[in-house]
């Protein structure tokens, strides 16, 4: 039996880990639940780090991989503890190079500027803030390190600009404190060894056509894609993820040349034995692809996505990479043509009246094929109580779902919103 530790444990994805026909070899050990690492206003990195080395070595039997699945600070701590006991691993400073925005995009314009938009660097603390920004309006700001868009401004104009700024100078330390205790692991080049986690990125606008990821992987020096998924947006700049749908629409042409862009910076950085998931846009018309950024982990939104087409989760990917092994992903094995995650989300801030008990959520399940569904939301809260979320959003729910059409899919999702007892009391 192979001893694999997660980091970041949760029993929606370690049932999916469970159901792999590979894990008849695996032991699953929790080195910290979901709680201990996502779910605080703080993330206590120091006390994660130290904390995951004596459980560790505490541990009597062999210690063969440690996996997880989340973002920060679980992808940017799993290197350091990974080659600490000598385990396979990309390296942390390849790692930083996707992670790091400041530091990527400097990477990304010596190897492939014409799929990157312009950007600078930004001091927010400095009085001279604006000075600092060579870009025209619009533009993104946004922390050199954050999760799922948090304290992501689009910024039109000098008032726009002076608001973010505020917000930002309030509520970066979230990220900022935890992201430089591990940088302290790191060996960083001049350019970057003083841009630490207080620092934001201005970016120009890439936002426009279709967004896609891909999903794949590096082993051994050799990349390979499994699966492309098509984001779709919603909301105020069209900001906020509405739902996530495999497979992708986009031409296998253009994914081709996604990969090939892709492909071309991993190799660049020395990024290798790490599943990996990237962000694209495509503008059709002029047929420009955009690198929007490079996560180095599996998306875990997209696990039941490639169940129900593949017949697998790709926790499968990342398993067989953590043990040194060449992953074995299936191709359209799955009960369905086509999957979804659905972002339910609400634009303005409420309390909580009502939320569907576990009995109806089940029902609703039962009565409506091929879904699952997960509220992030309790009676009496107020939405802006939310950990981490979008500058323009807040999620209450995701509902997963198969289907055999796009339609069907949407189809699926009316019907859930409409039978879930759910009820949000707006706030003036």
């Amino acid at each position: 039996m192979k001893n694999i530790f997660v980091f970041g444990a949760d029993e929606f994805n370690l049932s999916q880990m469970r159901s792999l026909e590979a894990a008849r070899e695996y032991c699953f050990h929790e080195l910290y639940q979901y709680g201990e690492v996502k779910t605080g206003k703080e993330f206590p990195v120091k006390a994660l780090y130290e904390g995951a080395l004596e459980r560790l070595e505490r541990y009597s039997g062999s210690v063969n991989a440690i996996v997880g699945y989340w973002d920060f600070p679980v992808s940017t701590m799993l290197p350091i503890l990974c080659q600490s006991l000598g385990l396979s691993s990309p390296s942390f400073e390849a790692v930083l190079k996707c992670e790091h925005k400041y530091w990527s995009r400097l990477e990304q314009r010596r190897v492939i500027p014409e799929y990157i938009p312009d950007f600078c660097v930004v001091d927010p603390f400095k009085d001279d803030y604006h000075q600092q920004i060579t870009l025209d309006y619009p533009f993104w700001l946004k922390p050199v390190k954050a999760v799922s868009s948090f304290l992501g401004f689009m910024v039109r104009n000098d008032n726009e600009l002076e608001t973010a700024i505020e917000e930002i100078r309030k509520k970066i330390h979230c990220f900022a404190a935890p992201f430089n205790y591990l940088l302290q692991f790191a060996d960083l080049p001049d350019d970057i060894a003083d841009i630490d986690g207080y620092h934001c990125i201005a970016e120009g606008i890439i936002s426009r056509g279709q967004q896609c990821t891909l999903e794949g992987y590096v082993f051994d020096g050799q990349l390979c894609v499994y699966g492309a998924v098509d984001s779709i947006r919603e909301g105020k700049h069209s900001s906020s993820f509405s739902r996530y749908q495999y497979p992708s629409s986009i031409p296998q042409p253009i994914q081709d040349k996604m990969i090939a862009v892709t492909e071309r910076f991993l190799t660049y950085i020395g990024f290798d034995n790490g599943p990996f998931n990237i962000e694209y846009y495509w503008e059709e018309e002029s047929d420009q692809i955009w690198l929007l950024e490079i996560n180095t982990r599996i998306s875990k939104s997209h696990c039941p996505l490639f169940r129900n087409v593949d017949g697998m989760s790709h926790h499968q990917v990342m398993l067989a990479l953590a043990l040194g092994k060449q992953p074995v992903f299936p191709h359209r094995q799955g009960p369905y043509r086509y999957a979804a995650k659905f972002m339910w989300r609400a634009h303005s801030d409420a309390m909580v009246n009502r939320v569907p008990t576990e009995q109806e959520v089940q029902a609703v399940t039962r009565r409506i094929a091929g879904t699952e569904i997960q509220l992030h939301i309790r009676e009496g809260m107020h939405l802006s109580d939310l950990n981490y979320q979008d500058s323009y959003s807040y999620e209450i729910a995701v509902v997963f779902i198969g289907g055999d059409s796009e339609l069907e899919l949407l189809q699926k999702y009316r019907d859930v919103q409409e039978a879930l007892p759910l009820e949000l009391v707006p706030l003036s």
